[in-house]
């Protein structure tokens, strides 16, 4: 019995020093490669595709920090408190006066009720008009209690004249309650990044606790007129309908001189209170730019038209100084990365995505990256070991993901176990 044992012990012994031997003098060979790709790979010149299709340099984060440069808007003696003209296919904010600023905003309120509604309602939904529903204060439709009316009909009421008693009826129909539906347009708010604003009425008639800034304002309705039937009712000259039960008869005309007075125009509300002022929010799309602006507290009666000034001098300033870039291709050949303790001494890493923006000839664009130049084994494909970032005018705009090429299995002593048994073919 010992006989047989014997060689089978020796055997394992051999195997096992020739393992050790083996994983030594690979690690060891590993390690030199390791050494000599070092400098290599800190001498190489990182390029992405950038503006223009330009080849740019990317540098190293640890290197280079971009200058910080304010940016200086025109003075466009605007008459609005609070103002904000928007990129809407980005969200990049082109300019801004006390854009952040919380204000009331009136009747541009609707436009967050009107798109909960699309989203959370029924077009064809028959609605019940509530008693509180119909003792809401002008401008209203007159609805009375009981009745019921075709969802898609009191949006076109809603949008195009601003009804206040259809608002609430709106609202409790999708929330249950005003309560409900404020919580519902809370967190679609949220949903849609905004984190300056809070609605309490589906109106936007003056209560506490009832604001949002011009900025947050135009994110919602760049986030509003990607849905197809908020642009079809917005956009309605005049609609016709009737009650249910009774067949009493409505026509609802567009309020929304903008519509009218700006070529390219597409929207989107206009509002007005006591505390709010005039208030509008519109939106444009011309020469491959779709542009939103925003503007609270334009005037108070007499001065109406503030609104539409303001609106067209943003929109102007817009169209004029801003012209669609590419900003950034993403790469099937980043930088390679060294692989510590790994089968081998590098991999490469690619970057996916690309980053299309309104610029102006002003704005300074700036690239760097984030990635250690050593990463432990092992690694997986597809892993994320690093960003490139995009900064506008000194401020990072948004992050890349650097991610490598393909798996590195560690250097362990059971992968060179595995290379002696093949070597020997005992496997």
């Amino acid at each position: 019995m010992k006989k047989k044992i014997l060689p089978i012990v020796v055997t394992m012994f051999i195997l096992y020093f020739a393992s050790f031997t083996h994983y030594k003098a690979l690690g060891n060979k590993l390690d030199q490669e390791y050494k000599n790709i070092q400098n290599q790979v800190k001498a190489e010149e990182v390029k992405i595709k950038g503006i223009d299709d330009k080849n740019i340099t990317v540098k190293d984060s640890k290197d280079t920090v971009p200058e910080s440069t304010p940016v200086e808007y025109p003075n466009m003696k605007l008459h609005a408190i609070g103002s904000a003209l928007m990129d809407a296919d980005s969200g990049r904010v082109l300019y801004e006066k006390k854009g952040n600023d919380p204000l009331p905003m009136a009747s541009t309120t609707k436009i967050m009720t009107c798109i909960v509604a699309l989203e959370k309602g029924n077009l064809e939904d028959v609605v019940t008009v509530s008693k509180y529903a119909s003792t809401r204060p002008a401008v209203k439709l007159g609805i009375r209690e009981g009745e019921q009316y075709i969802l898609k009909d009191l949006l076109y009421s809603l949008m195009l004249e601003s009804h206040n008693d259809v608002a609430v009826a709106i609202a409790e129909h999708i929330g249950g309650s005003v309560q409900g539906f404020a919580k519902m347009m809370n967190d679609k708010a949220k949903e849609i990044g905004c984190k300056n604003t809070h609605f309490v009425t589906p109106n936007g008639l003056d209560a506490n606790g009832h604001y949002t800034t011009a900025v947050e304002l135009s994110k919602i309705a760049s986030y509003a007129i990607k849905n197809e039937q908020f642009i079809k009712i917005t956009n309605e000259p005049i609609w016709n309908f009737s009650e249910v039960k009774t067949g009493r008869k409505f026509a609802v005309s567009n309020k929304d001189r903008f519509l009218y007075i700006f070529e390219g125009a597409i929207g989107v509300k206009t509002g007005f209170t006591g505390k709010a002022g005039y208030c509008f929010v519109g939106a444009v799309k011309r020469n491959n730019k779709t542009l939103v602006s925003a503007v609270l507290g334009s005037g108070w009666p007499p001065n109406k038209s503030y609104k539409w000034s303001d609106t067209t001098k943003l929109m102007n300033y817009g169209l004029d100084n801003f012209d669609y870039k590419t900003i950034f291709e993403g790469t099937d050949d980043f930088q390679t990365i060294m692989v510590e303790n790994g089968i081998e001494s590098t991999t490469d890493t690619y970057v996916e995505g690309d980053l299309g923006l309104l610029v102006s000839k002003s704005d300074k664009i700036d690239y760097t990256y984030d990635m250690p130049e050593v990463v432990k084994a092992p690694i997986y494909k597809g892993s994320a070991v690093g960003y490139i970032n995009i900064w506008i005018n000194g401020e990072i705009y948004t992050k890349f993901p650097i991610r490598v090429s393909k798996t590195v299995a560690e250097r362990d002593f059971n992968y060179c176990l595995d290379q002696i048994m093949k070597m020997y073919k005992l496997k």
